[in-house]
């Protein structure tokens, strides 16, 4: 079982209640992605024959990897087309992340997109590894379930002042299947991995100064079609705004034949003291 798989394989311990682990190797808190997909994961263990179109979530407290998390699902409406979950992420007795996920009967009508746009293609990129390697760091890193190769990379090591825009074609590692909530799962997992940084373009800020404090806030994602995100997909983000020591982000997910297969948008703390 590839590590993506078994971090969704959560584990049902009693009617609308779940349990999730954190892979090993973890030590300071919990990837914020890792949660939203597991949450997902858990109200799509309620639903029967519908797709999620859109989920709305927030983080409240960083979560504890040295334990499991407890995903409660609370089935808000059944209706005759839309279905509403809510779950719950508890760790120590509180609430650490909560997430409201819409599900609907998949049906047709009217449809349009943006177009995407046309950067190099990933074939010939390098990825995060090697562009760190490229860059003479032997620093060892977790090998993430999620290969990402960005378009426009900030040169590793370095914090010049950029754009708030970035592009990556990202994928999961191993073959996920035809199944619409693993695939959707996988890539709420995946989305969460980028998108933070793009607030941090503008600033010039390095990481390694020890003085920047980030944390996701909040997380929304949208999902127009179907996809295999085993496939190459482009993620196109901007950063419209900052101020208050939040900085917001916005992503649009392309598959490799240009469909808009889903939106995300976020809100982040960072600090630099």
């Amino acid at each position: 079982m590839s590590e993506l798989v078994s971090i969704l394989n959560i584990e049902a311990i009693d009617l609308d209640m779940f349990r999730g682990h954190t892979p090993e190797g973890e030590t300071r808190r919990i990837y914020g992605g890792q949660v939203i997909a597991q949450a997902l994961t858990a109200a799509y263990r309620t639903i029967d024959g519908r797709v999620c179109h859109s989920m709305h979530a927030y983080f409240i407290r960083g979560g504890d990897p040295k334990i499991p998390i407890l995903l409660k699902v609370e089935r808000v409406r059944d209706g005759g087309s839309f279905t509403m979950r809510r779950v719950t992420a508890l760790q120590h007795g509180q609430q650490i992340f909560n997430l409201s996920a819409s599900f609907q009967v998949p049906e047709a009508g009217f449809e349009h997109q943006i177009e995407m746009p046309t950067p190099p293609g990933p074939e010939g990129l390098m990825d995060e590894d090697e562009l760190r390697a490229a860059a003479g760091s032997t620093e060892q890193r977790r090998t993430w379930p999620i290969e990402v190769r960005p378009v426009d990379p900030m040169p590793f090591g370095q914090a010049p002042i950029m754009d708030p825009t970035q592009s990556v074609w990202f994928r999961a590692r191993d073959p996920l299947g035809s199944d619409v909530a693993l695939n959707q799962c996988a890539l709420a997992y995946a989305s969460d991995m980028t998108l933070l940084d793009t607030s941090l373009r503008p600033h010039g800020v390095d990481w390694s100064s020890g003085r920047l404090q980030v944390a996701s806030l909040d997380h929304a994602l949208w999902f127009h079609h179907p996809s295999d995100f085993s496939q190459w997909h482009l993620y196109v983000q901007d950063s419209p705004s900052a101020s208050g020591g939040r900085g917001f982000n916005r992503g649009s997910i392309f598959s490799a034949d240009g469909k808009l297969v889903a939106s995300a948008s976020q809100e982040a703390l960072i600090r630099f003291r």
